[in-house]
């Protein structure tokens, strides 16, 4: 947290379908907020499957956050999410992660996951917030680092929640414990 007291302004984003003219921002904003970033051939190979979805955020006519994520049977599982810096802390993650939210269903779609890596602190306090808990630890999970992931998940509240999967790391432990 830096020094600076002002709350930043909140952006109202428009949140659309991802277009091939969108990938230049995507990836400026990719690069800018990981050090291990996915390049053009990942996103393209990513998006050319067909239960895998694309979405930016935009502001204005400028794309200013992204997800990808992938449809399953009973989940979306988000593999790459990111906010431009100079929009992050200001309602855009927040309204991308409503948006996907949204897209839950009782019947069908009942809960979120991602991978989020260990030393992604801002990530895991971001999701943390929206409502996802750590549930595993995913040993050497990062082929480029061998860096270790928690695996989160979001999901619906129901009348039974008995296949919720248990809690069993070390954010989850200091959760309860603080």
């Amino acid at each position: 947290m830096s020094g600076n007291k002002t709350e930043k302004e909140q952006v109202k984003v428009h949140i659309r379908w991802m277009i091939r003219r969108d990938m230049q921002e995507v990836l400026q904003a990719e690069q800018q907020c990981f050090a291990q970033s996915w390049t053009e051939e990942d996103f393209l190979r990513c998006l050319r499957q067909r239960n895998c979805i694309g979405m930016v955020a935009e502001a204005g006519d400028k794309v200013i956050g992204f997800m990808i994520y992938e449809l399953h049977k009973n989940k979306l599982h988000i593999l790459n999410f990111a906010v431009h810096p100079d929009y992050q802390r200001s309602g855009v993650g927040l309204q991308m992660a409503v948006k996907l939210i949204g897209k839950l269903s009782s019947h069908r779609r009942t809960r979120i996951t991602l991978e989020v890596r260990e030393t992604n602190l801002s990530g895991q306090v971001f999701f943390r917030n929206q409502g996802f808990k750590a549930i595993r630890v995913l040993r050497s999970f990062y082929d480029d680092s061998n860096e270790d992931a928690y695996l989160m998940q979001y999901k619906l509240p129901s009348d039974t929640d008995e296949d919720f999967e248990e809690t069993i790391n070390r954010i989850a432990q200091y959760e309860e414990n603080a």
